[in-house]
C-alpha cells in the first residue's frame, strides 16, 4: 500500500505522488539544456526539488540524447575551508552518481586518477573534462544541495565550473543545474577571511536563469489526497479537503504530513470505512506542532538568525519593517518562511507556519513560568473568563517583569509572555489562534476553550506615540465582529521609558467600543 511521504524523495511505487515534471515548465527546461545553458533551481526545503531532479535525470536518460547524472554534494559541507577535502568529496560523489545511474565504472577510475594527479583547486575541472571527453553523449550534471557548501569550498566549486564552461559539451558538461534552497545571490561564503554574499559576478557569471519550484495549487492538493481515496476507498470530506488547502496553502511537505498523520498515525483515521473529517485535520495539525516534527523545528530554528529576526519581529508586533535590507526579505521568501501576495504584501507563508513561529518564541517564557493554580475554571471544568482575567492580572503583576527577560525577541517580549500564560491555560484542552501582519499595529489572539471563545487584541504604547486606546477599540470591534463576539480584551503594553514598575501600573477597566461591545481594557 502506498502512503503519504514526508522523508526524502518520492518513489511512485511507494508514495502518493503528482507527476514531478509537470511542476516545471519542462519545455523551457529542455530548451535551456539544448542551448547548453547553466542554471539554478531553488525552492524551500522539502518541497520536491530532489524528486524533480531525479525525474528529470531519468527523463533525459530515457530520451537518449544526453547522459544525465544526479549528485547530492552536501557531504562536502563538512570540509568547510579545507578545499582539498571538499573537492575530493564532490568529485567522488559525482562519480558515484554516474555509477549508480549510468553503470559508468569509468567515472570511478577517472575520479581516482584525477584526485591522485591534480591539485584540489582544479580536481573537479580535471575530472569533468576527462569524464566528458570519454562520454559517448553530452553530459547533463544535476548538483543538489549546492548552497550547503560554504567558504572556499563553495568558491572553488563555482570557479571550476566557470573555468570549464567554454569546453562544453565535448570536454565539459553540456548543462549544469545547481539546486538548493537559496538563489545564487544569497550563497553565503562564511569563510574566516570573508563573510559576505556571492553576487554571482565573479564566481559564477555563467548562470543563465534562476528557476523556483512552486507549491501545489488547490487542484493539485485535491488530486494528491484523492489518490489515497482511489487506493483505499477512504474519502476526505469536502471540509477536510478545504482545511488541508487552507492550513498549508499548497506547501508539499505540510500536505503530506497532515494527511499521513490523519490517515496513518491517528487511531480514528485508520478505519478506512470512515471519512477523514475537518476535525481530524485540525487535530493532525496540532499533533505536528506539539511533536515539533523536524520540518517545523528546522524552520523555527531559523528564528535565531539576525536577518530573520529583522523581518519576523516587527511582523509579529504588527509594525512596519522600516529599513530592512531587500536581501533579508528575499532570504525569508527563499526559505519558504514568507511569501509575497498582491493584497497583503509580505506575509507568513501559510497558517501552520504562522502558528509555529510565535509558539516557538513563547516556548522559553512558557518553560520559565512558575506553577499557576488554574483558578479560571468553573467546578464543571468550563472556562470562567472573569476568573481568567483576575488570574492573569495577579500573574502579570507578580511575574511579568522578570519573565520579559526570558523572551528571545525583546520588542515583542510582552506578547510572548502573555501567550506563554495562555498556553498554560489551554493546556491541550483548548486552542490559541493568532493573527498578525506587517503594518496592522497589533496582534490578535483567539482563545477557544470548550464553549467559550475569547477575543484579545494586543497593542504596544511606545515613546513618541499617542495612547493606542482609541485605535485599539476600533480595531477590536472589527476583530470581534469576525468572531461573532460582543465582548473581548484589549491589552495595552506600555513600553515607554520612565514608567512605574509593572506591578504598580497594571490595571483593568470596562469600556465600551465604538460599536457598543463590552471591552475589558488591560494596561500592563
Amino acid at each position: 500500500m502506498r502512503f503519504f511521504n514526508t522523508e526524502g524523495p518520492n518513489v511512485a511505487e511507494d508514495h502518493y505522488s503528482l507527476p514531478p515534471l509537470e511542476r516545471w515548465d519542462l519545455e523551457h527546461i529542455l530548451t535551456l539544456i539544448d542551448q547548453k545553458k547553466y542554471f539554478l533551481l531553488h525552492a524551500p526545503r522539502q518541497t520536491g526539488k530532489t524528486t524533480c531532479l531525479l525525474a528529470l535525470a531519468d527523463y533525459l536518460n530515457r530520451e537518449g540524447r544526453y547522459r544525465a547524472v544526479y549528485a547530492n554534494i552536501e557531504a562536502a559541507q563538512a570540509a568547510r575551508e579545507r578545499v582539498e577535502v571538499g573537492m575530493a568529496a564532490v568529485v567522488q560523489t559525482i562519480a558515484n552518481g554516474a555509477r549508480w545511474s549510468l553503470q559508468d565504472e569509468n567515472a570511478q577510475t577517472l575520479a581516482r586518477q584525477v584526485l591522485q594527479e591534480q591539485a584540489a583547486l582544479v580536481a573537479l575541472e580535471g575530472f569533468l573534462t576527462r569524464w566528458c571527453e570519454a562520454s559517448p553523449l553530452p553530459v547533463v550534471l544535476l548538483l543538489d544541495e549546492v548552497d550547503a557548501l560554504v567558504g572556499d569550498t563553495l568558491i572553488s566549486l563555482l570557479r571550476q565550473l566557470r573555468a570549464g564552461y567554454p569546453k562544453r559539451p565535448t570536454q565539459f558538461p553540456q548543462t549544469v543545474i545547481l539546486c538548493g534552497v537559496r538563489d545564487l545571490r544569497d550563497y553565503r561564503i562564511h569563510a574566516s577571511s570573508e563573510k559576505t554574499a556571492i553576487t554571482g559576478g565573479s564566481a559564477f557569471n555563467i548562470k543563465a536563469e534562476s528557476l523556483r519550484l512552486g507549491d501545489f495549487n488547490g487542484a493539485e492538493v485535491t488530486a494528491l489526497l484523492q489518490q489515497h481515496t482511489a487506493e483505499t476507498g477512504q474519502i476526505f470530506t469536502s471540509e477536510a479537503l478545504d482545511a488541508v488547502w487552507t492550513l498549508t496553502l499548497g506547501q508539499p511537505w505540510l500536505i503530506n504530513a497532515l494527511a499521513y498523520e490523519a490517515c496513518f498515525r491517528m487511531r480514528d483515521g485508520r478505519d478506512r470505512s470512515q471519512p477523514i473529517t475537518v476535525e481530524q485535520i485540525d487535530q493532525a495539525k496540532e499533533n505536528l506542532i506539539l511533536r515539533r516534527v523536524t520540518h517545523l523545528d528546522q524552520l523555527a530554528d531559523k528564528l535565531r538568525e539576525a536577518r530573520v529576526r529583522r523581518v519576523i519581529e516587527p511582523m509579529l508586533a504588527g509594525a512596519a519593517l522600516g529599513e530592512v535590507p531587500n536581501d533579508d526579505i528575499q532570504y525569508l521568501i527563499d526559505l519558504g518562511l514568507c511569501r509575497m501576495t498582491k493584497d497583503q504584501g509580505l506575509t507568513i507563508a501559510n497558517p501552520i507556519y504562522r502558528e509555529v513561529l510565535p509558539r516557538t518564541l513563547a516556548f522559553t517564557p512558557q518553560a520559565s513560568l512558575p506553577q499557576i493554580t488554574p483558578t479560571w475554571l468553573h467546578p464543571d471544568g468550563s472556562l470562567n473568563p472573569t476568573q481568567l482575567l483576575d488570574a492573569f492580572l495577579r500573574f502579570w503583576r507578580q511575574h511579568g517583569q522578570p519573565l520579559l527577560g526570558s523572551a528571545p525577541y525583546h520588542e515583542i517580549a510582552p506578547h510572548l509572555v502573555l501567550m506563554a500564560f495562555l498556553h498554560r491555560v489551554v493546556n491541550g484542552d483548548g486552542t490559541l489562534e493568532r493573527e498578525y501582519a506587517i503594518g496592522r499595529g497589533r496582534m490578535d489572539l483567539c482563545l477557544r476553550y470548550g464553549a467559550v471563545t475569547l477575543g484579545i487584541e494586543l497593542k504596544v504604547w511606545r515613546d513618541g506615540e499617542p495612547d493606542p486606546l482609541t485605535e485599539g477599540l476600533e480595531q477590536l470591534d472589527g476583530y470581534l465582529a469576525g468572531l461573532g463576539l460582543n465582548s473581548g480584551w484589549l491589552v495595552i503594553f506600555d513600553r515607554r521609558n520612565g514608567q512605574p514598575p509593572i506591578r504598580e501600573r497594571t490595571s483593568s477597566e470596562e469600556q465600551p467600543s465604538p460599536q457598543g461591545r463590552r471591552i475589558t481594557v488591560v494596561r500592563a
